[in-house]
């Protein structure tokens, strides 16, 4: 006797659906359009007039949701981000630099060679590089400190539209869009792999900042959130080598899934373990051998000392600390504070790792996200765009102070509001002081322990 097999539920929304899930739907689709066409980085006020009813009604939807409609709200979130499919990234200029580094592969030349000035210099011309688009590089002091996945995009952009910079967005758009629908279909295959409600994906898909910073301002957390979850689909179903290869691919999009090594190894054991990191570090070498080969690794490694030492924006832990030493000495002493900061990061990591309870592949999300978290509250920068992984892992859990901290973390827009850039530290304090008191109390509720659903 032959069994049919039913399809979820969820696939097969109940018409018709409501009036005011129709209206929160056009609201929050017009909240998309505004973000993405109608306001700059600097206009503080629009950003936040658009994001405030749009992640109000996404919380609402995401806590309320009903199994059955389920599908209909996962159709919103793809046409969501379809509606910003021909945007120009507004609220980010972090392209100007994907598009830079593009031109300069399919001349064949490495963009970790030199600077982006030394191309402005006579005799040092490459064609597609003008001066306008140099003028748009946020940071063309530095080397480029993409690693080899994204500038395998960057490339492919530059090559498909040498030209034309409204292509080169159009083509790395498509390919984050792709990882979008990739991770969407992860984190439902994810959620009921390890027995969780189907809704919890809703944390992620509606999610405003997702949806604005990784399509709208196209940032490669996108792509590293795929391959990073794809890795967890296929470690939850022991699966070594697809396991090892995905994981490669998401640190060579962005290398943040390194800290997650020690978590992994405790699930697979020693005997797998080896094999795990041999896999993975094989891959993730080869990725790199094309891009920093010779002298060009140091400038690759001067780019991320630099993000140490140097870079600071939105931080929490690390500006009390940094107050604490100007008292002291006079001057700021990011100098010796950003790696101090890392290297605490990294021995917290390995001290859970070391004594984690409970090692399977379930608890895996959460082990991650309690160790971003750690880095996030240590880094001297933290982006909003940073926030987005977080809210995936969260969205395998039923810890919700990531999607509060996705909420806050739009008010960091208001620094841009000054030319040059300038903090305001009540807005900062603000953030911070939400997410620690949301995160205070759910810790207080035990809900690693409860049965919550939400």
């Amino acid at each position: 006797m032959s069994i049919a097999l039913q399809k979820p539920q969820w696939l097969y929304p109940i018409f018709p659906i409501k009036l005011w899930q129709w209206l929160s739907a056009a609201v929050m689709l017009g909240c998309t359009l505004g973000l993405g066409y109608g306001t700059r980085q600097s206009a503080f006020g629009t950003i936040l007039g658009w994001y405030t009813p749009f992640f109000l009604i996404y919380v609402g939807i995401a806590s309320m949701a009903r199994r059955e409609h389920i599908g209909f709200w996962m159709v919103l979130a793809v046409v969501l981000r379809l509606a910003l499919l021909p945007a120009e990234p507004l609220l980010s200029d972090d392209v100007y630099r994907f598009i830079w580094d593009g031109r300069l592969w399919i001349q064949g030349i490495s963009p970790f060679a030199h600077l982006p000035a030394w191309y402005m210099e006579p005799g040092h011309e490459v064609k597609g590089l003008s001066e306008a688009l140099f003028q748009q590089l946020n940071s063309p002091e530095y080397f480029t400190i993409y690693p080899p996945v994204a500038q395998l995009v960057f490339a492919c952009a530059a090559w498909l539209s040498p030209n034309e910079l409204w292509g080169c967005i159009l083509v790395m758009r498509l390919f984050l869009l792709a990882c979008e629908l990739g991770s969407l279909w992860l984190l439902l295959q994810l959620n009921d792999h390890f027995g969780s409600p189907p809704r919890r994906v809703l944390w992620y898909a509606l999610n405003p900042l997702v949806i604005v910073e990784l399509m709208g301002n196209l940032h490669f957390e996108a792509a590293m959130i795929f391959f990073l979850l794809l890795a967890l689909w296929w470690g939850g179903h022991t699966k070594l080598w697809p396991a090892a290869a995905a994981m490669a691919l998401s640190i060579g999009t962005k290398l943040i899934p390194l800290m997650f090594g020690p978590l992994w190894i405790r699930r697979w054991g020693w005997p797998h373990a080896w094999r795990w990191l041999a896999g993975s570090g094989l891959i993730v070498a080869l990725l790199f051998v094309p891009v920093v080969h010779g002298p060009l690794w140091d400038h690759f490694g001067e780019s991320l000392d630099l993000y140490f030492r140097k870079f600071e924006f939105n931080a929490s832990i690390y500006y009390l600390l940094r107050w604490l030493r100007w008292q002291q000495l006079g001057y700021n002493d990011i100098a010796r504070l950003g790696p101090a900061l890392a290297l605490l990061t990294a021995a917290i990591i390995l001290i859970w790792a070391w004594r984690e309870r409970r090692a399977d592949w379930a608890s895996l999300p959460q082990s991650m996200m309690w160790a971003l978290t750690c880095y996030l509250l240590l880094a001297t920068t933290v982006h909003p765009w940073y926030v987005t992984t977080l809210v995936a892992l969260a969205s395998l859990t039923p810890w919700r102070f990531p999607i509060v901290w996705s909420g806050v973390a739009i008010l960091s827009y208001h620094a841009y509001a000054h030319t040059p850039t300038k903090e305001n530290f009540w807005f900062v304090g603000l953030e911070y002081a939400v997410v620690l008191g949301w995160l205070w109390v759910e810790w207080r509720q035990q809900p690693a322990r409860s049965e919550r659903t939400i």
